[in-house]
């Protein structure tokens, strides 16, 4: 059987990452999203090293046992996709297919689109690519959806990961079952006075994707760097805005695929199937909009085996 090992890499953007990664061949580089880790890709690594390419899964800056910077502003888009570039020199590589899931998708677009002579293809999963947008995002987001919505929730200092610390192995069971396709339809709202966690239910059982196994490892990747770098990504929307001026707009050129659950509640929000219909406007390269059926937000851990024969056409057509 093929085997997952793991090693810390220094990346040219000066960050020492850990990586979880099989296979040889092409670089096929995984981006997990919050609050994740490499363990989120386990089932993509064994299924992409079997088919010939080399899959590498970071622990990306702030996570498990990378870790990051204690500054706030050490957390932008700009040095996201650093690390990710920086990874692919570290790597002895010159291109790299970029996959990312949650927030990893849009480090994965905002790759493809800044360094696009480093990017052979680019695949989102749940997150799709959203046109930079004419104001700051935090402010329109308390207009639109009011101060308990969870991004808003986030930029608070030391609430958030005060609520996610106090029982990491219950956090982690209610997130995953909440937001999954098995879980109750989400509005991520958090009620007056109340926490993140109050609108993720314990769930009466697992589902069949999901052990407790599973959530054991993801409790133990947290146990060194906690929740704060994580919840940083949040707390750079609005500086990510202002840096991204130069790229308003600007086309995602390489080749591209995208993958959603029809039950994720990314795909939910208002507005948000509008954006994926006209993604083609801005990600010219887009190839596929793969939909999964009865599929929530945990993509390729709640349907692996739909998600890699997706992913490996793809590779395989580039």
């Amino acid at each position: 059987m093929t085997e997952i090992t793991h090693r810390h890499v220094q990346s040219t953007s000066g960050l020492r990452m850990h990586v979880a990664e099989a296979g040889t061949g092409p670089l096929v580089l995984l981006l997990h999203g919050f609050p994740e880790c490499w363990y989120s890709w386990r089932h993509q690594l064994v299924a992409l090293a079997e088919a010939g390419y080399h899959a590498v899964a970071p622990d990306q800056r702030g996570y498990a046992r990378t870790g990051g910077p204690s500054r706030v502003d050490d957390y932008t888009i700009l040095h996201l996709v650093g690390d990710a570039v920086g990874l692919i020199d570290a790597l002895g590589e010159e291109q790299a297919v970029v996959v990312g899931h949650d927030w990893g998708a849009p480090v994965a677009w905002a790759t493809a689109q800044l360094r696009p002579d480093r990017v052979r293809g680019v695949v989102g999963m749940s997150v799709p690519h959203r046109p930079r947008s004419s104001r700051p995002p935090v402010a329109a987001m308390r207009e639109q959806l009011g101060e308990g919505f969870y991004m808003v929730y986030f930029q608070q200092p030391d609430v958030p990961e005060a609520e996610f610390d106090r029982d990491r192995a219950a956090t982690f069971r209610r997130l995953l079952y909440a937001a999954s396709g098995d879980g109750p339809a989400l509005a991520p709202i958090v009620p007056d006075g109340g926490g993140f966690l109050d609108f993720c239910p314990e769930p009466a059982e697992l589902p069949g994707w999901l052990t407790e196994d599973d959530i054991a490892a993801f409790v133990r990747e947290y146990e060194d760097a906690g929740f704060t770098g994580p919840l940083n990504w949040y707390r750079n929307l609005d500086r990510n805005w202002e840096l991204t001026a130069a790229w308003h707009r600007a086309p995602i050129t390489p080749p591209a695929l995208y993958i959603a659950g029809d039950r994720d509640l990314v795909v939910a929000a208002p507005g948000a199937r509008d954006i994926v219909a006209g993604m083609n406007a801005f990600v010219p390269g887009l190839r596929d909009t793969v939909w999964l059926p009865g599929c929530g937000h945990w993509t390729q851990q709640e349907r692996p085996d739909e998600v890699n024969q997706a992913m490996i056409e793809f590779l395989g057509a580039l």
